[in-house]
């Protein structure tokens, strides 16, 4: 089932959005998907694709060239999409993510600038923010910025960098050296074909790995004072603020994944036949897929909830978290689950339950991991009281 029970209350452009990620998924994404996890190549492959059918512009206002969705719209379409190909999910969210930044807090003329090539696959973007030694403490990054004639030079490395071989635009946060700001966190949109940028890919990924991850390393890389995104000192905050859709991004991912290992769960429990009759006939199978079809319909309430919120204006952030957290967890267990339904047929690479599985491990660590979630959801509930 989609991740919107009804079509009734989205209008006719949205409705037509969402099936059409759908029918494209199913039919193109699926082969492709399990290509790159065996050869670990990258959806970079079909990026012109991508945005031929506008899943690059997905965010991006319509008086700009994109498709101006809700957020609401982008958490169905990421749910189709990772139904299929939860690397081209990432990928696509990824991008977005910073092309909301730049919505937000770009300044003109570089706003509109960037957003009416936002669909463009030369435009593919990347969110900078982790290093080595700074993973959910982001606060503590040790990348340099110093001031100079016209702008900035960066130096230092981040890691875990999703798009980081292939985008033009990588969204960095950096701390100031030197003068009267110094020590403060900035947000800087680089250009990734200035000097003194050094792209590593890592390889051997557990799952995703369609999806490019790199380290990126700057040597005195210049950022002209332009692409500097919002003030002095609110970097930090900058580049958090756009964790709320992320999450809601990741959450969709983790129940398109839940959803197709849902999916193979019920078919194959419905053809393999053991003791005379279909495994799913057995109360412990029965169990299994029950409560993974319970605990996918909570994770679509919380996901709707969350971008419900977002498109009225409300503040998400707990929200966001709530549905990242269940949704993520839940992800893994439903993979567990349609591993342990399949038996030894589920442990090997040619069941597509396997590579899921792979796959589904990793939405309760990116985009802060579920134990960030649930300081967030703490915090929350203490202001609240």
């Amino acid at each position: 089932m989609a991740l919107l029970a009804s079509t009734s209350d989205l209008a006719e452009d949205d409705a037509v959005l969402i099936d059409g990620a759908r029918e494209y998924a199913r039919a193109e994404l699926i082969p492709l998907d399990r290509k790159w996890d065996q050869d670990d190549s990258s959806v970079i492959d079909i990026l012109d694709a991508l945005g031929e059918m506008g899943f690059l512009g997905l965010c991006v206002p319509s008086e700009l060239d994109g498709l101006g969705c809700s957020c609401t719209t982008y958490a169905a379409i990421t749910h189709e999409l990772s139904y299929a190909s939860p690397s081209v999910a990432v990928t696509i969210s990824v991008h977005s993510m910073v092309g909301r930044v730049l919505k937000r807090y770009a300044a003109e003329p570089l706003r509109s600038d960037l957003l009416r090539e936002w669909g463009n696959p030369g435009s593919l973007a990347a969110f900078a923010i982790s290093e080595a030694g700074s993973g959910s403490d982001a606060g503590s990054a040790k990348t340099a910025a110093v001031e100079v004639d016209g702008g900035f030079r960066l130096t230092g490395e981040k890691m875990w960098i999703t798009n980081g071989l292939a985008a033009r635009w990588l969204l960095v946060l950096a701390r100031l050296a030197g003068g009267d700001n110094d020590g403060r966190l900035c947000a800087f949109l680089v250009d990734g074909r200035e000097s003194g940028i050094e792209r590593t890919p890592i390889h051997g990924k557990m799952g995703i790995r369609g999806s490019e991850t790199a380290v990126i390393h700057f040597d005195e890389t210049f950022v002209p004072s332009t692409n500097l995104i919002g003030d002095r000192g609110d970097g930090l905050a900058v580049c958090l603020s756009a964790l709320n859709e992320g999450r809601i991004g990741i959450a969709a991912q983790a129940s398109g994944i839940a959803e197709a290992c849902l999916d193979e769960m019920v078919r194959y429990a419905g053809q393999r036949y053991q003791f005379g009759r279909p495994i799913g006939r057995f109360q412990a199978v029965a169990n299994m897929i029950a409560d993974s079809a319970t605990e996918l319909e909570a994770s679509k309430l919380l996901i709707r909830r969350a971008a419900h919120r977002i498109d009225n204006g409300l503040e998400a952030r707990s929200a966001s978290a709530m549905a990242k957290l269940h949704a993520s967890e839940s992800a893994n267990r439903i993979a567990y689950r349609a591993v342990q339904v399949h038996g030894g047929s589920g442990y090997v690479h040619e069941c597509r339950v396997e590579q899921l599985y792979r796959d589904a491990r990793v939405t309760t660590i990116y985009e802060g991991t579920s134990e960030i979630q649930r300081i967030v959801i703490g915090r929350g509930l203490k202001n609240a009281s």
